[in-house]
């Protein structure tokens, strides 16, 4: 049998994360992982989020707890494990020395659309929040510890053209293209977390990855400014697109 290959992949909230998350679950040979750092990042960042109690009752809050759960022996015939991460929960003091045992890739979406989803679920909308500063960090941070660029994938470009983006991810990977990867049965999967019931709705009614998307929602005030600053880091990493 192949050695495990782990994938770590690098999203802020509202990215299409979650999509992702069901396109490597539908392959046969794959182990998803779903934020395994929520309640870690909610204890240390003294967050609060939806369904708190959920969260924080179904994951370790050590982050060194999490880390070695990360990196156990996957179960059943998997050869490839998928860790869905959001940026914002990797704060800078959590250990990221198990990173070494994974290739990383970053998802990266237009802050327009990426702020707007996002304000339909949460009151407060903030730089930090849609975890684009800490992509940042996380992509300079795994580019220095691997002396590798990470492939970078778009959100929009993958609704254009999902077998396009996907064949060519799975080849900057390391890992055979599965055709299972663009379908999937709707509802929920048993790798979702305790926080799917507030945020999932979409996926659970999903097959797929849908149209590509229409044009970019025009913000106003505090969310367009907002906007302005992420888009500099956005445009950064988009340049590393696979």
């Amino acid at each position: 049998m192949m050695p495990a290959r782990r994938i770590a992949m690098w999203s802020g909230p509202r990215n299409m994360s979650t999509t992702m998350m069901r396109s490597f679950g539908a392959r046969a040979d794959c182990a998803a992982v779903d934020e395994p750092f929520y309640a870690a990042w909610l204890v240390a960042a003294g967050e609060t989020h939806p369904m708190q109690a959920e969260i924080l009752a179904s994951q370790p809050n050590d982050p060194r707890g999490v880390a070695e759960r990360l990196l156990a022996p996957l179960p059943d015939a998997a050869t490839v494990q998928f860790q869905k991460h959001m940026t914002h929960h990797m704060l800078p003091e959590f250990p990221l020395d198990w990173a070494a045992q994974c290739r990383h890739v970053f998802l990266i979406r237009h802050p327009a659309r990426v702020i707007a989803s996002y304000a339909r679920k949460m009151d407060d909308v903030s730089l930090n929040a849609i975890g684009f500063p800490q992509q940042a960090r996380l992509f300079d941070e795994m580019r220095s510890r691997t002396g590798k660029v990470p492939p970078v994938i778009d959100s929009d470009r993958i609704l254009a053209d999902p077998r396009m983006v996907l064949t060519r991810l799975c080849g900057a990977l390391e890992i055979p293209w599965d055709e299972d990867m663009l379908s999937w049965k709707p509802g929920p999967k048993p790798e979702d977390g305790a926080w799917a019931p507030h945020w999932y709705d979409a996926v659970w009614t999903s097959e797929g990855f849908g149209d590509a998307p229409g044009p970019l929602p025009a913000l106003n005030g505090e969310d367009a400014e907002t906007e302005k600053e992420a888009l500099a880091i956005y445009e950064r990493l988009l340049q590393y697109h696979v």
